[in-house]
Parts: C-alpha cells; structure tokens; sequence
C-alpha cells in the first residue's frame, strides 16, 4: 500500500566543543546564581541585624560615715509616786517628828525609779565644776545675800528687763568672777548690773555625798519695777 517510505533526516552529531561551551556557560550561569543568593542573604542579615547597648550603673561609693558622738554623760536619779496595790484597812503608828520622803528623790530629774541620796553617777574631768544634774544638793542662793542693783537710767525710763547668767560657784559659796558669762540680756546695763554685783553674792554651796563641791551655775535676774 505505502510503496513509498519517507526517509527523516539524518540528526547531527553535536561537536565536542560545543559540548564544553555549553557545559562552561551554564557552570557560569549556576555560579552566578549562586552568589547573587548568598550576597541577597548577607544583605538582608546586615540590614536585620540590630546592635543595642546597655549602659552599666557603675556602682555608687556609700556615704561617708558620721563622726562618733560623745555620750551625755549619765543623768541623777528620780522617785515616781505610784498608788499601792493591796490598800490597808488600819492606819499604821504616824511619827509627826519623822520626815516622810526626802525632796531630792522626787526632782523629775535622771534616772526614774533610782535614789539620789546613792551619790553621784557621773563626775567631771580634771578641774572641771559639776553640773547641776550631777549633784545631790544644788546650788541655792543665801537668804541674806545682796542683789543687783536696779541702773537708775532705765528705771527712770520704765524700762523692765532680765539677764541670764552662768558663773561657777565654789566650794565656799563665792561666785568665781572670771567665769562669769552672760548669756542672754534685753540691756547692757542689767548685765553690768548683775555682773557688779556677783562678788559680793553669797550662795549655799552645792554638795555631793555630804561633800561640798563647785557647780556651774546659770541663774537668771529679774529687773521689774514695782507698780
């Protein structure tokens, strides 16, 4: 039926050269798109990539630490009245004669619940006078004693005023003059006043332990005219 048969057309054989061009260009091709990935890659690590810094407290040096404090030397003892528990029913023997209590144990001043009759607890250095608190007995002015003297300038003027003074008082009830100290005056002249008239004061000296000692002493004088 088909006397004629159709011959197709014989395929070239591709040459070795081409071969290798062929294999060079896409061995290129493959590199070059290989590194335009791994240069993408970079990139978009570099341009995530996020730097932060953190800033260190360097540590504060402490304080410098207060300098020591003397301590206040220990205060007189004191009494405190408190009422009985247990109250009795029947009065006891009452001695009219006998003291009762004993003023200095109930001065409101140191240690509560402790007598002051035990004597000082404290004493001062060296030459140094006591202080009121460290004492059994104060200092207490002589009935007898003289008194500064009214400066008849401000008295004719109506000028009223009060000086407070410090002065040690010794063991024989004088005023030691060079430790006069004012401390606080409305005038001038009530201080020259009062300062006039301290050596010829007279004191009651103070005493610790039935033993007179020197006290300093701050006492305030009082200039009043009176109406």
């Amino acid at each position: 039926m088909f006397n004629n048969l159709l011959e197709s057309k014989p395929q070239k054989q591709r040459s070795t050269s081409s071969t290798v061009i062929s294999l060079v260009l896409h061995t290129a091709l493959i590199a070059l798109a290989v590194k335009a990935t791994l240069q993408a890659t970079q990139e978009k690590e570099k341009v995530e990539e996020k730097v932060s810094f953190v800033d260190v407290k360097k540590d504060e040096p402490p304080p410098p630490k207060p300098p020591p404090q003397e301590a206040p030397p220990p205060p007189q003892s004191f009494q405190v009245l408190t009422a009985p528990v247990n109250i009795p029913n029947v009065l006891p023997d009452i001695d009219l004669s006998a003291k009762l209590t004993n003023e200095s144990d109930f001065t409101g001043k140191g240690v509560q619940s402790a007598k002051a009759n035990t004597g000082p607890v404290a004493k001062p250095e060296g030459d140094q006078p006591y202080f009121e608190f460290m004492v059994e007995k104060p200092v207490t002015e002589a009935s007898n004693t003289q008194r500064p003297r009214f400066p008849d300038i401000l008295k004719s003027a109506g000028v009223e005023g009060e000086v407070l003074a410090q002065f040690v008082v010794d063991t024989t009830g004088h005023v030691e003059i060079n430790s006069f100290k004012v401390l606080k005056t409305s005038h001038e002249l009530f201080a020259a006043s009062v300062r006039s008239a301290l050596p010829g004061m007279r004191f009651i000296p103070a005493e610790v332990g039935q033993k007179r000692v020197r006290q300093l002493v701050q006492q305030p004088f009082v200039f009043a005219i009176a109406k």
